[in-house]
């Protein structure tokens, strides 16, 4: 037990997940990181919505492990990556690897903050 507070997702705080119907592609300096057709849209709260896609269709090798780490009280410890864009990507990817039960749907995936990346969205 970390001692961090654990919320769980509820009318004061919703949070949904649900299978986007397109295709997101994720491209940094010109380079495209992710392409896929498996993205989870994540919607909390009033915050805008965030695409979380499957590592499995990122190109791992693109992105460094950092050492910076987060924790939401309702999705748990965030693990971050850096863009191969130099200093402007630094941290500019966030993972949960292992989210709280409300959010398991986003073991796996990777989430990108959009004014780091170019993200297009194809329905």
């Amino acid at each position: 037990m970390t001692g961090k507070p654990i919320k769980i997702p509820g009318p004061d705080h919703p949070i949904t997940i649900t299978p986007f119907d397109g295709k997101v592609v994720v491209s940094a300096g010109g380079r495209v990181i992710v392409e896929t057709t498996k993205a989870l849209q994540l919607k909390e709260a009033s915050y805008p919505p965030v695409f979380y896609v499957p590592r499995a269709d990122a190109d791992m090798a693109a992105l460094e492990r950092t050492a910076h780490e987060s924790h939401c009280p309702y999705k748990g410890e965030a693990s971050y990556y850096s863009l191969p864009t130099g200093e402007a990507g630094r941290n500019g990817v966030w993972t949960y690897e292992t989210p709280h039960a409300a959010v398991a749907e986003i073991r796996d995936h990777l989430a990108f903050y959009p004014d780091k990346v170019e993200i297009e969205v194809r329905t």
